[in-house]
């Protein structure tokens, strides 16, 4: 198995007055940051100093995008058009591109978020829409999304590179899908256990599912998410507990 892997989390999530998560202890710890663009969360001066943020460590900057829900956090499906969803998404990238040429850096990959992610993970048509806001925009750019899904097969069919993301603080079903936040036990909080959780995903590509059973899950990214309660510390004992395994924590996709 994969002796390096990446490490997100979602950034720049805060709206004026009010603050979201620790970016900058975050930027710290993750190889990747997943910043929001403004449709779920995040307003151009808390991007851009996310983003700042993200170019001073060498932390590669991900497109967070999202169907325009604010009200919702992104975290509500959303019955667009694929014309509606492909000109959100290429605006969504497009805003962020602009602040991480300010900074000094660039966009390398776009992470869907929230129900957009869930979506179009084995949705056809929305995912289609997706792909092609970004063949359309940047066709280098990479797609994560969440592993043993089919958005990955499909983005690689239409000629974009992607990469297998998997979770650190969410139970997974046997079927290898999140298990609902709406069910007991979704969200993991356990730094330690969570820890040595991914270090066996990193070393073995196997993950225990809520069950007790054991998947096979191969991925390239471990996400944390950075609004979780105790997500500085829990991203900081993976990162640990990975390094000590012998696993190097880098980028998928530099800037450079």
């Amino acid at each position: 198995m994969t002796r390096t892997i990446d490490l997100n989390s979602d950034l720049g999530e805060g709206y004026g007055a009010w603050a979201m998560g620790d970016d900058e202890a975050m930027l710290g710890i993750v190889s990747s940051a997943n910043v929001a663009c403004g449709f779920h969360a995040g307003d151009p001066l808390s991007i851009r100093a996310t983003v700042d943020g993200a170019a001073a460590r060498g932390v590669a900057v991900g497109a967070h995008v999202s169907y325009p829900d604010r009200v919702g956090f992104g975290r509500r499906p959303m019955d667009v058009t694929s014309a509606e969803l492909t000109a959100d998404v290429i605006y969504q990238i497009g805003a962020l591109q602009g602040i991480a040429r300010a900074a000094g850096t660039r966009v390398t990959y776009v992470k869907p978020h929230g129900a957009l992610y869930n979506t179009i993970a084995n949705d056809a048509r929305q995912a289609d829409a997706v792909i092609a806001a970004i063949k359309e925009i940047d066709p280098s750019l990479v797609l994560m999304g969440l592993a043993g899904t089919q958005i990955l097969s499909r983005a690689a069919d239409a000629g974009l590179a992607t990469v297998a993301e998997a979770f650190g603080d969410r139970a997974y079903t046997p079927e290898g899908q999140l298990v609902s936040r709406r069910e007991k036990g979704a969200v993991l909080h356990d730094a330690d256990a969570v820890a040595a959780r991914m270090l066996r995903l990193a070393t073995e590509g196997v993950i225990e599912a809520i069950d007790g059973s054991t998947l096979q899950l191969e991925a390239q990214s471990i996400c944390v998410h950075g609004d979780s309660a105790g997500a500085v510390e829990m991203a900081r004992r993976i990162r640990e507990e990975l390094v000590a395994g012998g696993v190097t924590v880098a980028p998928f996709a530099r800037a450079a």
